[in-house]
């Protein structure tokens, strides 16, 4: 939940990057997720690390875990972000006709929706929540 001292920091366009929230006599810069990208610091730090972070890393891919028993981790996009929820789906590989699955989850963004690591299926090759594999 967005606190009442919490303050939103917008790019020029008007654009949400985050909040700027204090902490004692400093301030933490905190992601459109909700997390804390930095530790105290003076306002216009906090401020810099917002804008240097932007809201690209948005259309990343990432990656959704423990959202079915006999599914293992699940290549999702960001839908939706907003201080009540965080919406992603299945990737749909750019295909339109793909079929989709959505999921609303709590924000502040859980943990089980984390950026994909080099570790992770690159795309081509990626299990699917029936566990066969396709290409």
């Amino acid at each position: 939940m967005i606190e009442s001292d919490w303050t939103p920091h917008r790019r020029d366009d008007g654009e949400l990057l985050g909040w700027i929230r204090p902490e004692d006599d400093e301030w933490v810069a905190v992601d459109l997720f909700g997390h804390e990208v930095s530790g105290p610091l003076d306002w216009l730090d906090a401020e810099a690390i917002l804008e240097e972070r932007g809201i690209s890393w948005l259309a990343d891919i990432w990656v959704l875990e423990g959202e079915s028993v006999d599914a293992g981790p699940l290549r999702v996009r960001i839908v939706e972000v907003t201080p009540e929820r965080v919406v992603v789906q299945t990737d749909d590989y750019g295909a339109i006709d793909a079929p989709v699955e959505r999921f609303e989850l709590p924000w502040p963004a859980p943990a089980s929706l984390r950026r994909r690591r080099p570790d992770d299926p690159d795309g081509r090759i990626y299990p699917s929540r029936r566990g066969v594999t396709e290409s």
